[in-house]
């Protein structure tokens, strides 16, 4: 008996040691380790044998054979699990069989395919493929492990409980935030659908990120379609959750790619002084595909006027991308009686950039558009434009014939000044051209034969202008210049309105021509040290007509007459040219500063000839009477042309010209022993030219040209100085009519007493830029920036981001740098001209323009100036930003002038909401 109890006591042990003991070694090691338990359905082993397991059968992969593809043999049946199914519970796991549940406690997980579902409580429900998952409430009542879901790249952030169909993918979920593209979805039930779709019971959207956000629209059905649009019933917009008046009976909001995103633009307000108040840019954002986008929108002011705006941009890779925009303005109110405006404006842009390819080019630039339209319309997204009196537009194709030197490009140009209302046209600009050749290369080894070359260059042009050319009476223009002194006191040209109406005259009045020219040339050394090059250039003009000049002694002036008909002109020039370099340096020993000034000298003497092509046998000039008195001059018989004529006089002239570089070698502070330096321009250049006519019969030396260019503090400021020097002397003399005129003497200043001669113009621009910032970032520093910081933002590229992106770079102006506190930017020019006999004009203005950050969230910008000729502050712009995190406000102010305005623009900063959209930057992109 004792024995037998022994014998039971020894079998107990023996079994605690082989079973009891490593199911606990086992049981430790798997708290310990994390293990993922692939399944396809629950392991039969672990269940009870009477228990009927459902059947799940997995794909089979056969390999081929020989029978028929449709041979029913081969058909297997697919099961409803598709793959390997993956689940964890950090606490336990749990399987009931009888239920053919498993329960996944403590920082569970679930994976089937492409979704994951993370939670503390996981059920799984084989039998009706189903998922349900939870939070789990701890002791202090607090609930812990709320699910989130992701089924793709949506994820679902759950505040209470889901119940998920693997296999039909559709699921209830209480108390729900899940992200939709940029914006944020949160209800107290949704219904999500098979294709991704979901249906939201008293939901709200948003698109700021925070826990509390900012703004919410508030409705009590939402649906979310997916890849497409959210739509709402009735809602209602919320302000930090205080209801407001705005509201809709319905809205859809697009839930698409940023690429792809179309929706309502919301207008921006303010007021006018001429138009008054006004809503501005309201309309719709067209997202046609990944290629071409457009906005249409509409202006409307309450004293009469209106207007429509068109703006597309496109893309085509490796190929094209640019942008056209089109705004017409019209304002007709008989309100005004005291300042009366009826006007309509168009104002068109077109910007067409090819990417490099084939040999073959075609690109555009236009900007122009009717007269009045920047003297009356305001621009407050590109302010500069309301204050710019020049603009200019180039339509260009080129092409390059391979295998062949020769070349073509055909250009269509515009040129516009809405001071002066003139306007040019050159419809078409056509060139053909061959390059360079090298007869000679291989043949000798004589150097100026060895170089020379040659080329051919042919231009045709037609231009079209509203200038108008008096009828009767003609200026000799060849002295009206007065060697170059009269062009900056020429009054404004007289011209003709540039209209439908008036397109006939002005293509009878067209000016046109053609233009071949040969340059020859050769380089070659010289004593070593000095390059010379000796050239001949040959031109031929070619016209229809030209004129033919007499003398009207009943009004006692000089009239012209057309004479039709094809009409060459053929004019030559020689020139020899010889330049060298020269290096001076200076060392300052005793200095601790600076180590040497280097300065760089680089003389260039040139001896230039022309025939005199005044001569009666070429028939290039007119020798007319003038005066009563019988003084004649010479006019040429295509002044005025395209290409003008052949030049008056003989010319013998020795051109010299000298230009200097001075730059200092400084030591600088270092945190090692070893010395470093660093260059500084001291002068960046300094230039002097004249030239000597040994052929002219008076005023032999030419006026001295001066320039010079420095800048200080690490490029914030720059210095620009020309200024023109003529060395002969002034004297007055009397008209016929016995009036006092102050001309030029054939004498030089020195001779008479006055000095080294008269500054007849000079000019004084300074420019700068200051701010706090340490380093000055180049413009792909800029690009790298914004770009990391949009992809940090989980935003995507393609071609339109890198195109908006290009344009904030291109335009800082366009994007706030928050991250700056304050920046300054300032102009200063002063202009000062002197005609003979003491005429002088002197005019000078300051611009100033910057930003300065009054917070981390408001910064204010400004535009402004002053102008001390009249005594007056130019066109002033002043605007307000506040950055609302999720919103931004923009508010711009013209005080005072002919833009007197204000407008407040207050938007969502948001990828998709184009309705309400704005970003750091002013452009049609962020509508």
């Amino acid at each position: 008996m004792i024995q037998s109890v022994r014998n039971n006591r020894l079998q107990f042990i023996i079994f605690l040691l082989f079973w009891v003991i490593p199911q606990f070694v086992f049981s430790q090691e798997r708290r310990t380790r994390r293990v993922e338990n692939p399944i396809v359905a629950p392991d039969s082993i672990l269940r009870a044998p009477a228990q009927v397991l459902p059947e799940v059968e997995l794909p089979e992969i056969t390999l081929p054979d020989s029978l028929p593809e449709n041979d029913s043999t081969k058909v297997v049946p697919k099961g409803d699990i598709e793959t390997i199914i993956n689940y964890y519970g950090e606490d336990s796991i749990i399987t009931d069989f009888a239920q053919n549940k498993i329960y996944l406690h403590k920082e569970a997980w679930f994976e089937y395919g492409n979704i994951r579902l993370d939670a503390d409580l996981i059920i799984i429900d084989w039998d009706k493929s189903e998922l349900f998952a939870s939070g789990v409430t701890d002791s202090l009542g607090n609930i812990q492990g709320n699910p989130i879901f992701k089924e793709g790249n949506t994820t679902y952030e759950i505040r209470k409980e889901m119940r998920y169909n693997f296999k039909t993918q559709k699921a209830i979920i209480k108390d729900v935030v899940t992200e939709q593209q940029d914006g944020l979805l949160r209800g107290e039930t949704i219904k999500k659908t098979t294709d991704g779709s979901i249906y939201m019971d008293r939901g709200y959207y948003t698109t700021c990120n925070l826990a509390e956000p900012h703004f919410h629209i508030s409705a009590a059905k939402i649906k979310s379609i997916r890849g497409k649009q959210v739509v709402t019933g009735p809602f209602n917009l919320y302000f930090n959750n205080i209801p407001t008046p705005i509201g809709l009976p319905f809205g859809i909001i697009p839930d698409t790619p940023e690429e792809k995103a179309s929706g309502i633009v919301f207008p921006s307000y303010g007021q006018e002084q001429r138009r008054g108040l006004f809503l501005r840019d309201f309309g719709y954002y067209f997202a046609f595909n990944d290629f071409i986008h457009t906005r249409l929108t509409g202006d409307i002011y309450s004293n009469g006027g209106w207007g429509a705006k068109a703006a597309s941009i496109y893309k085509k890779r490796y190929r094209y991308n640019g942008s056209f925009n089109i705004d017409y303005q019209s304002f007709r109110s008989p309100e005004t009686e005291l300042n009366p405006l009826d006007f309509t404006s168009v104002w068109v842009s077109w910007q067409h950039t090819p990417e490099t390819r084939g040999n073959s080019r075609f690109s555009a630039s236009v900007n122009a558009g009717t007269q009045n339209y920047n003297n009356l319309v305001i621009n407050p997204n590109n302010f500069a434009n309301n204050v710019r009196a020049d603009f200019t537009s180039n339509i260009a194709y080129s092409k390059t014939f391979a295998g062949t030197p020769f070349s073509m490009s055909a250009n269509l140009r515009h040129s516009q000044n809405i001071n002066t209302d003139e306007v040019n046209l050159t419809l078409p600009d056509v060139a053909v051209n061959m390059n360079r050749q090298n007869p000679f290369q291989n043949l000798t080894r004589f150097e100026p034969l060895k170089t020379l070359n040659i080329a051919w260059n042919f231009n045709l042009q037609n231009q079209i202008t509203n200038r108008i050319t008096p009828a009767l009476g003609v200026q000799n223009q060849n002295f009206q210049q007065d060697f170059g002194f009269g062009e900056e006191f020429q009054q404004a040209p007289d011209v003709l309105a540039f209209s439908f109406a008036n397109l006939p005259q002005l293509l009878r009045d067209a000016n046109n021509g053609a233009r071949s020219t040969i340059p020859i040339s050769s380089n070659f050394t010289l004593f070593k040290y000095f390059t010379g090059t000796a050239s001949a250039n040959y031109t031929e003009l070619w016209y229809l007509e030209r004129i033919n000049y007499f003398y009207n002694d009943v009004e006692n002036r000089v009239d012209r007459i057309l004479e039709n008909g094809f009409n060459r002109v053929g004019f030559y020039t020689t020139s020899f040219n010889m330049n060298t370099n020269v290096y001076g340096f200076y060392t300052f020993k005793n200095s601790k500063k600076v180590e040497a000034i280097r300065h760089h000298m680089q003389p260039s003497f040139g001896f230039n000839f022309t025939p005199d092509f005044s001569d009666p046998r070429f028939g290039y000039y007119q020798q007319v009477q003038v005066d009563s008195a019988g003084r004649t001059q010479f006019f040429s018989r295509h002044q005025g042309f395209i290409f003008q004529g052949a030049p008056l006089g003989e010319s013998r002239a020795l051109s010299i010209s000298i230009r200097n570089v001075l730059e200092a070698k400084i030591r600088t502070e270092s945190d090692t022993a070893e010395v470093k330096t660093k260059k500084i321009p001291l002068l960046q250049t300094l230039n002097v030219t004249t030239n000597y006519n040994f052929a002219a019969d008076s005023f032999q030396l030419a006026p001295v040209n001066m320039n010079t260019r420095t800048s200080f503090f690490d490029n914030k400021l720059s210095v620009n100085l020309s200024a023109t020097l003529d060395p002969y002397a002034s004297g007055v003399s009397r008209t016929a009519q016995g009036q006092e005129v102050a001309r030029r003497i054939n004498d030089f200043a020195w001779r008479r007493g006055q000095g080294i001669g008269s500054i007849r113009n000079a000019s004084v621009n300074i420019n700068g830029s200051l701010n706090p910032s340490k380093s000055e970032r180049s413009p792909g520093e800029v690009r790298d920036e914004i770009t990391n910081n949009f992809l940090q933002q989980g935003g995507q590229m393609n071609e339109f981001v890198e195109n908006e992106i290009n344009r904030i770079v291109n335009d800082p102006s366009q994007y706030i740098d928050w991250s700056i506190p304050w920046n300054l930017g300032f102009g200063y020019n002063l202009s000062y001209n002197n005609r003979p006999g003491g005429q002088s004009n002197v005019t000078q203005a300051l611009n100033i323009n910057g930003d300065v950050s009054l917070t981390d969230k408001w910064k204010v910008n400004f535009n402004t100036g002053y102008d001390f000729s009249t005594a007056k502050i130019t066109q002033t712009m002043i605007s307000i930003a506040r950055d609302l995190h999720c919103w931004q406000m923009n508010v711009s102010w013209i005080p005072f002038g002919t833009f007197t305005s204000y407008s407040v623009d207050i938007r969502v900063k948001s990828a998709i909401l184009q309705d309400l959209k704005v970003n750091r930057r002013r452009s049609f992109f962020d509508r």
